[in-house]
């Protein structure tokens, strides 16, 4: 079969990695679009609710990541230790758990505290089964090959797939008019749930590892070599391999630069509907117009990353992600300096935003599979710890995705906007300032720590070497 793919110009190990992306791109960006406006302005959940359940998510969305890292790395049930086996059983949960949140469980009066409930499960049960398949997947991102030309591949692949999947937000605006008409909202996100799992499943059945037949040896070798009980080893084997992967200089200040990256997605992904409904009147751009901006925001990162192929052959990550950076502060300040009555440019500088950061974004496996490569090379290791890296990586930014949120709409709500929801209120002069303010000040202050964090990064000329290690 592989042979038949290679006639048709179609590599297939890079097609099978990137069927995951193309079911997980269709949930996720759906959900990290509309759950907070839903919750919000449809289910009416109050703000402390709002915030009691961003603080759950944000602990276990941490917490589940070194967990499902370290299960995957070291777990000796094949659904756990092969990643195509995580893919493949994780991804009808993991669908299923999308359909959570945009089903009521009840007719939701105003701060019903069981909204609250649903937004905590929606939250936790989502990300727990995300978390358990797309780790296996960006595990399966460094284990695939080591070399930087079969990774800008697989980068490829990913892309196209993200493309087609980012396309649901766009047309689930279309169908349901921008949730304006919930059960046509909600029969397209049964659709693409049955759509994404199907896709991930292909992965979990056609994709391989290098790995896979070397799966225990770093387990058996630790516990021979110690001479201990398993239960021992175990504890003593999790608590080295995590002091060695902490101790990565390059990953800390990967982490830190990941950390803010992560915060400014979630923030443009849950306010920017929100920012473009109040900042910019109806007859400015008209609703249609409005879906195709969201849309572009969700495609055309995917159309900017394959056009910088050679460009991330030539200068390597590294510096293109630097130059993001210090476009995004750049833009901010001239938004700034416009003030909130340029409307067109208001509206371009959303989506501009929306594509850089999410195209930057999309290169991040590159230099977490370079510090998975050192981490092998520096501790002679049989096997590579992807899934921990991952996870650990995870622990520190994942954070991020609930404070973005819970900072934004406190901010929001000292300024009124909880009375807007309920009341109506014409004066909006002051919110609509501070609105102002937030969609300016925010990246510029991100994309300057964001520099400082990623400078130091020593790991810069990997583009150049052909293979750090031999593939098997």
């Amino acid at each position: 079969m592989a042979r038949q793919w290679m006639n048709c110009g179609i590599n297939h190990a890079s097609f099978a990695y990137a069927m995951t992306t193309l079911g997980s791109s269709m949930i996720n960006n759906i959900f990290s679009f509309y759950y907070v406006k839903l919750f919000l302005n449809k289910y009416n959940i109050s703000e402390a609710a709002f915030h009691q359940s961003q603080v759950v998510y944000m602990v276990w969305n941490a917490v589940n990541d070194p967990l499902f890292g370290y299960l995957q790395d070291n777990s000796r049930v094949p659904c756990c230790s092969q990643r195509r086996l995580s893919i493949l059983y994780g991804a009808p949960l993991y669908s299923l758990s999308f359909l959570i949140a945009w089903f009521p469980w009840s007719t939701y009066s105003s701060g019903d505290w069981l909204s609250g409930l649903h937004l905590t499960v929606a939250l936790c049960a989502f990300d727990a089964l995300l978390t358990f398949v797309l780790l296996a997947q960006c595990a399966l991102f460094a284990e695939i090959s080591s070399n930087h030309h079969n990774r800008l591949r697989l980068i490829k692949y990913n892309q196209l797939a993200s493309l087609i999947g980012s396309s649901s937000v766009l047309f689930c605006g279309m169908v349901s008019t921008n949730m304006e008409n919930f059960k046509a909202f909600q029969a397209f996100t049964v659709l693409i749930a049955i759509i994404s799992c199907i896709c991930m499943m292909y992965t979990g059945i056609y994709s391989k590892s290098r790995f896979d037949s070397k799966i225990y040896e770093l387990i058996d070798q630790e516990c021979a070599d110690k001479g201990a009980s398993k239960t021992a080893c175990s504890l003593s084997m999790l608590k080295a391999l995590t002091w060695q992967i902490l101790t990565n200089r390059d990953l800390q200040l990967f982490v830190v630069m990941n950390f803010f990256q992560v915060f400014i997605l979630a923030f443009f992904n849950n306010f920017t509907m929100i920012f473009t409904e109040h900042l910019i009147p109806p007859d400015a751009l008209p609703s249609l117009a409005k879906s195709f901006m969201y849309g572009a925001g969700f495609i055309l990162p995917q159309l900017l990353v394959l056009s910088s192929q050679s460009l991330l052959q030539s200068l390597g990550y590294y510096k293109i992600i630097l130059f993001t950076f210090i476009l995004e502060a750049g833009m901010a300040v001239l938004m700034f300096m416009f003030g909130p009555q340029r409307y067109y440019f208001l509206a371009f500088f959303l989506t501009i935003n929306m594509i850089i950061i999410q195209a930057a974004f999309s290169l991040f496996g590159l230099p977490l599979a370079d510090i998975i490569d050192m981490d092998m090379q520096k501790y002679k290791r049989s096997s590579p710890l992807s899934s921990m890296v991952f996870g650990t990586n995870a622990l520190f930014t994942k954070p991020a995705q609930s404070l973005a949120p819970m900072i934004v709409l406190n901010i929001m709500n000292h300024f009124g906007y909880e009375k807007l929801k309920d009341v109506g209120q014409d004066a909006l002069e002051s919110l609509h300032s501070v609105m102002f303010y937030l969609v300016c000040l925010i990246p510029m202050c991100v994309a300057i720590l964001q520099v400082l964090a990623w400078r130091p990064f020593s790991i810069r000329n990997s583009h150049t070497v052909d293979s750090k290690y031999i593939d098997t």
